[in-house]
């Protein structure tokens, strides 16, 4: 895992410095300052890093892909901003989150002025050889993406207070929401390395596989990892009555007495340890955690076998690891 996170870091530099370059001309400073504080604040960028393995790994160049792997985590940066403020989180990275810093308002101008600063970085891979087929079929595998984030997080709002949502229908929110920047990150990273219209298929559907399992993962992670790892108490998302896989395995599975009990735990705006403790032993009894990690391991397994089809090489095998860290990670 450690391999990975230095792989992470290799990439990475080179991507935060496309953005700090292309976020250099943000006038006013405060709105500059605002558009660049989470990028300075860190985190794995695992999803503009995929690009630029992606474009290795189908026989391209890295380079091949800067400027879409920063046009990436600008779409993320932008997502992660406007999330804090409908979820009006305090905090993102160990930081306090931008609309905290700022405002509302000087928060919104940043992810919108991140959101614009993408798409002027996508057409900037002319510089680096890029067809105008390849900038048009990767600015609309990221537009795409971005509806599908949008559409995303409609869904996951119109959970809310809803207990009877659907495995079918919780699997397409998550997608959506996580998983359609991961797979706009690893196809877009195939279009821009050459790759033909099949290999940009199978790069797509394992970034899919990777994204599902991401966030079944995190799922998990809130009940079985430790407060320290996560940057957060553990059986948040009880707390807050989310929908996650574990709870509408759970809920399907239960009998009227533990899907009664789980229901009062999940619906209380104030869910204490104890309610916690008792959501999770309900979830064990019924295996709603182990099924859910089972869920994810088989998307990471089939992501794997999907890249038997593209040549050894290092790139090739860094993805191999990057799906195995999606389940190894523990934060």
């Amino acid at each position: 895992m450690n391999d990975v996170k230095e792989v992470l870091g290799f990439y990475s530099s080179d991507i935060i410095q496309v953005i700090i370059d292309e976020l250099s001309d943000i006038n006013p400073k405060d709105l500059q300052d605002a558009s660049i504080y989470l990028t300075k604040a860190g985190g794995k960028m695992l999803r503009p890093c995929l690009s630029l393995i992606s474009s290795e790994a189908v026989g391209g160049k890295k380079e091949d892909a800067f400027h879409v792997g920063a046009a990436i985590e600008l779409i993320h940066t932008f997502s992660l901003i406007h999330d804090d403020i409908m979820d009006n989180d305090d905090m993102r990275r160990g930081m306090p989150s931008v609309h905290k810093v700022w405002d509302d308002e000087m928060a919104i101008l940043a992810g919108d002025t991140l959101f614009s600063k993408a798409f002027k970085l996508i057409g900037c891979s002319a510089k680096n050889g890029a067809t105008p087929l390849q900038i048009s079929k990767t600015l609309d595998t990221i537009s795409d993406a971005c509806i599908k984030i949008c559409e995303g997080q409609a869904l996951d709002i119109s959970f809310e207070g809803r207990y009877d949502v659907s495995e079918e229908e919780y699997l397409e929110m998550i997608f959506k929401k996580t998983g359609a920047l991961i797979c706009a990150a690893t196809k877009s990273g195939a279009i821009m390395g050459g790759a033909d219209e099949d290999i940009i298929d199978i790069m797509y559907d394992y970034g899919r596989l990777i994204g599902l399992a991401f966030q079944i993962q995190d799922d998990y992670l809130d009940l079985v990892s430790d407060e320290e790892s996560l940057g957060k108490p553990i059986g948040s998302d009880i707390v807050k009555g989310k929908m996650t896989l574990i709870v509408v395995n759970a809920l399907e599975k239960a009998n009227d007495e533990d899907r009664e009990t789980l229901l009062k735990i999940l619906k209380e705006p104030n869910s204490s340890d104890d309610d916690v403790d008792i959501a999770i032993e309900i979830f064990n009894k019924y295996g709603a955690i182990e099924y859910a990690h089972n869920i994810a391991q088989n998307n990471v397994d089939e992501a794997k076998q999907l890249l038997e089809i593209l040549p050894d090489s290092s790139s090739k095998a860094t993805l191999e690891l990057i799906a195995d860290f999606v389940l190894e990670r523990h934060s």
